[in-house]
């Protein structure tokens, strides 16, 4: 299995082998000494996300941003799918019945994922409808007020 270690612009493919061959010991919970072709490092993990994969390192006193993909995280980019968090947003549809409180964006205005869009009234609650992707606002079809039915487009995007 190969890891690339991406810091910063630059990508490193790490083997599993190196990984054996690595003359590393831990010194406290998140503190190591390293020795590689000869050369001494301190290596401190400050900050890790795992479920990211990314990571923030010191090594002999000098930061590091890392992010490390497998071999899954290399397939699915060759692939094209990693692209798939930035996907274009659709048309927005009413996920339950409710009646328009406010709307929260204009016609041509660009939105970005996780922009607040609409508020809806549904059983007593309201809910903040969020756009899931990029796009840009063709046409509001509701006004505030108006009562909406499930799957009723509420919102025409570009």
């Amino acid at each position: 299995m190969n890891y690339n270690i991406n810091i910063g612009e630059q990508v490193f493919t790490l083997k599993k082998e190196d990984l054996s061959s690595l003359d590393m010991i831990q010194t406290t919970d998140n503190q190591y000494h390293i020795l590689q072709d000869g050369k001494a490092y301190q290596a401190e993990l400050e900050t890790a996300n795992f479920n990211d994969k990314t990571m923030t390192i010191k090594v002999n006193g000098n930061k590091y941003e890392i992010n490390i993909e497998d071999s899954y995280d290399q397939l699915v980019k060759q692939m094209g799918l990693s692209n798939a968090g930035s996907q274009k947003m659709t048309n927005v549809k009413a996920p339950m019945p409710g009646l328009v409180l406010d709307i929260l964006v204009a016609p041509d205005q660009e939105v970005a994922k996780g922009d607040a869009l609409l508020i809806l009234e549904a059983m007593k609650m309201e809910n903040v409808l969020k756009a899931e992707g990029d796009g840009v606002v063709k046409s509001i079809e509701v006004t505030k007020g108006t009562a909406v039915d499930k799957g009723q487009i509420i919102i025409e995007m570009y």
